[in-house]
This record gives structure tokens, sequence and C-alpha cells, in this order.
């Protein structure tokens, strides 16, 4: 290789690698921003409206994860009705995760929170599909749901006097 040709080799090989490390940053730019989406859904939770009461829904709760499922329950709080329990991966024996359940009491009435950090959406909307069945068969079918407060009763009409 002749001197002259060494210099334009590395006037070359110089203009190259910047654009080499641009691609290179942008991949790592794109593949972070996925990880971040993918990791902001795996963070994710389900939720529900629970016609029954809080104690109701805590309690059915309890009893679904424990003796329905199996589950162990390591913590339980009644009065923030808040419950973590260990839950067991189907069909993976020895995979054994950290999930929660939380009734929360509203001025709408009780909403009933399911999360499973490390899993897809769909565990947590079955073990919470499965939670409001046990509901429904141990305490009948939910009362009505009531009126909210601005909503105000349709006028009946007035009565027919017979007129025709």
């Amino acid at each position: 290789m002749a001197p002259g040709d060494r210099a334009s080799y590395a006037r070359s090989v110089t203009v190259k690698r910047p654009a080499r490390w641009l691609a290179i940053a942008a991949t790592a730019a794109v593949a972070g921003a996925l990880t971040a989406t993918l990791a902001a859904d795996a963070e994710a939770r389900v939720e529900a409206e629970s016609r029954y009461t809080k104690s109701q829904t805590y309690s059915g709760a309890l009893r679904y994860l424990r003796l329905d499922l199996g589950y162990e329950v390591l913590e339980k709080d009644p009065d923030a009705a808040y419950l973590l329990f260990k839950y067991a991966v189907p069909g993976h024996t020895k995979r054994v995760l950290s999930g929660t359940v939380e009734v929360v009491e509203t001025h709408d009435g009780v909403r009933l929170f399911v999360q499973i950090p490390q899993m897809p959406e769909y565990h947590e909307r079955v073990l919470r599909d499965g939670l409001l069945k046990k509901l429904k068969d141990e305490y009948g079918a939910p009362p009505p749901k009531k009126a909210k407060r601005g909503d105000k009763a349709k006028p009946k009409p007035p009565a027919d006097a017979g007129a025709g």
C-alpha cells in the first residue's frame, strides 16, 4: 500500500466510524424504549367493579386464594383490604411469584385490583374473573347498582284519566 493510500484509507475509516456508532446508538435507544414499554406493561394490573361490600369482597378474595386455589397468603390486612400471596405459575411446578389483591372502597362502590407484575395480563384477568364468580356463587346475585347522586329518577307520566 502506497503512503498516499494509507492516508486515504485512514480518512475513510474515521468517516465510517461515526456513522457506525450513530447506528449502534440508535439501535440501543430503540431497544431501551421497547424494554421500557414492555416493563410498563408488566407493571399493569387489572381491575373490576365489585357490587358487593368491601368486607364481602375482601373475605371472598382471601377464601378464594387460600382455599379454592391453595395459594399461600404471605401478608393480609383486613382494614386496608390488601392481600399479598404466592402465585404458582400454571405449568411450572417450581416457579412461584408474588401477587396482590386490593379492595378499595370508592364513592361509587368497591373496586377490586389484581396484580401479578411478572406475568402477562391474562393471568390477572383469570384470577379476577374467578374471584368475581366466587362472590356471585357465595353471596348470590349482586345488589342492583345504586343510582349516582346527580342522577334523577325519571318522573312518572301523569295517570291517564280515562280520556281516549
